[in-house]
């Protein structure tokens, strides 16, 4: 988790608001699975923050900044299930912002972390939520703990983004949604795969 000064209405702006019905209950992937980088608290991903205890966070009242602003995206999105809270799914759906990206891509993106021991590719739930999180002008890339993929925008539609090459008219319109929308990130478009 990281944040940039702006992220919170950038993700107000693509996910929406917190939704005040939902909570995080027993939750607590958010407290091992993370990658935590912020000027009042680091901890590395796969690591159990170090206040963490059975009963969840052991300092909630006076927790780190970072902590008390960040939601997963199953907190925004109504559309997703309850049985998609990440506890129960065994996945970690969060809006990611990279510092140094590798193309526009990466720079501010949905990522889908399969947790340890989840069933959702069997069961169905990972391809649920990926068909309601691909929907939007915002890249989704799934992680399954040995590799990271873009599952969207499509495979096509990226390669034409990120190498700024002319797409074939059926692509066009979609293309240049995608160049729109990410031209505003700044990002480098090289590094396509």
């Amino acid at each position: 988790m990281h944040r940039p000064p702006s992220e919170p209405d950038i993700e107000t702006m693509l996910l929406g608001p917190v939704l005040p019905e939902r909570d995080c209950g027993d939750c607590t992937a958010c407290c091992t699975h993370l990658t935590v980088n912020s000027p009042d608290f680091a901890k590395p991903a796969g690591i159990a923050c170090s206040h963490l205890t059975p009963g969840g966070c052991g300092i909630h009242a006076v927790r780190p900044h970072i902590c008390r602003t960040w939601f997963c995206v199953w907190r925004r999105r109504a559309d997703l299930s309850n049985a998609a809270r990440p506890d129960r799914s065994g996945l970690l759906v969060s809006l990611n912002f990279v510092d140094q990206p590798q193309n526009c891509l990466e720079a501010v993106s949905i990522n889908i972390r399969m947790l340890p021991g989840s069933d959702a590719i069997r069961n169905g739930l990972a391809a649920a939520m990926l068909d309601r999180l691909c929907r939007d002008l915002v890249p989704v890339w799934f992680s399954d703990g040995e590799e990271k993929m873009l599952m969207h925008p499509s495979a096509d539609v990226a390669r034409h983004v990120l190498s700024d090459t002319p797409p074939p008219p059926s692509l066009t319109p979609e293309v240049a949604a995608w160049r729109e929308r990410y031209a505003l990130f700044g990002a480098d478009r090289t590094g396509a795969d």
